[in-house]
């Protein structure tokens, strides 16, 4: 990610859910070692990535997000697992992967779809919801695909919480938690 500041659209994860991922993770922490770990803060599910904002944008993006999401309800996640983007020898990004429930994908589509209609340019790719976790992998050896499954501590408890809200968050790349809440709707519940 080049620098200056990026905005995006994300799912609000609660707090003590953060917090239990972080407790777990700090467990296979040695198994999986990725050199860039992200702050618990500043876990989410990603929506819609707008990259930078003009202030003369910023109000009606909000507002238009905000109008579109308004009769959303919220809806159950869970956390099922461990997973990876790139190579599979030395992976880019570390990630908790979120069962895919319709509503994910429909509160996607409405924001994405809104965000563009606003005239932002977006991602094309396919929707992969994920819980962005560490990259950049360090390890000595390979990375082996198979501790994804053999060290994933989210196999017996199933982890879930309420998908209750969205938030436009900006990055402070300098500052730790690096994202900052600007604008939060909450979902129907």
């Amino acid at each position: 990610m080049n620098g200056g500041t990026h905005y995006f659209w994300a799912v609000r994860l609660p707090d003590g859910v953060k917090q239990t991922i972080h407790d777990e993770l700090t467990k296979v922490k040695p198994i999986f070692q990725f050199k860039r770990w992200v702050d618990l803060n500043d876990y989410h599910i990603t929506l819609a990535f707008l990259g930078s904002v003009t202030p003369q944008q910023l109000p009606s993006v909000i507002e238009l997000v905000g109008d579109a999401i308004k009769r959303q309800k919220a809806f159950m996640l869970e956390i099922e697992g461990l997973n990876v983007f790139g190579p599979q020898q030395a992976p880019r990004i570390f990630w908790g992967a979120v069962n895919e429930v319709n509503q994910l994908f429909q509160l996607q589509k409405i924001v994405h779809q809104t965000c563009l209609a606003a005239g932002f340019s977006l991602e094309t790719r396919p929707y992969h919801p994920h819980i962005t976790l560490a990259r950049k992998w360090g390890g000595n050896e390979d990375f082996k695909m198979a501790d994804l499954v053999t060290y994933n501590p989210f196999r017996g408890e199933t982890l879930s919480f309420p998908a209750s809200e969205i938030i436009l968050y900006k990055t402070n790349l300098e500052s730790t938690p690096k994202y900052e809440s600007i604008a939060a709707f909450s979902l129907v519940g």
